[in-house]
């Protein structure tokens, strides 16, 4: 269980590190990578769904025996690294855009073995 803490607390902790600089980066990232953003309300639609599921993350690693249904934070993690998987393979990125969700990819893999760590049948 405390493989499953630690990874969920740890999951928390680096989106919330890696998120909240982009509260305050909107114009920066046009500059960087253009075109600007030309719609901010999904830019920090965004952000606020992903900041949010960093507090689920939180919560799960409080108990991952009483959370144990893990399924939405795997599906959280996988779901975005396939999309912008698609989107590289489409030609819609580059390849440095796709290396920065490799985090999001080990942190899937470590939720899953957190999965399974956890074991079934164990929650109260």
């Amino acid at each position: 269980m405390n493989f499953a803490k630690v990874t969920f607390w740890l999951a928390g902790a680096w989106g919330v590190a890696v998120l909240v600089p982009l509260y305050f980066a909107l114009e920066m990232i046009g500059r960087r990578d253009p075109p600007p953003v030309t719609h901010p309300e999904f830019y920090f639609a965004f952000l606020g769904v992903a900041l949010v599921w960093q507090f689920a993350f939180f919560v799960i690693g409080t108990d991952p025996i009483r959370f144990r249904p893990m399924l939405p934070a795997i599906a959280e993690k996988f779901v975005h690294v396939g999309t912008m998987t698609a989107l590289y393979l489409a030609g819609r990125m580059n390849a440095a855009q796709l290396s920065a969700n490799l985090p999001d990819a080990v942190l899937g893999v470590l939720f899953v073995i957190a999965l399974v760590k956890t074991g079934a049948g164990k929650a109260p």
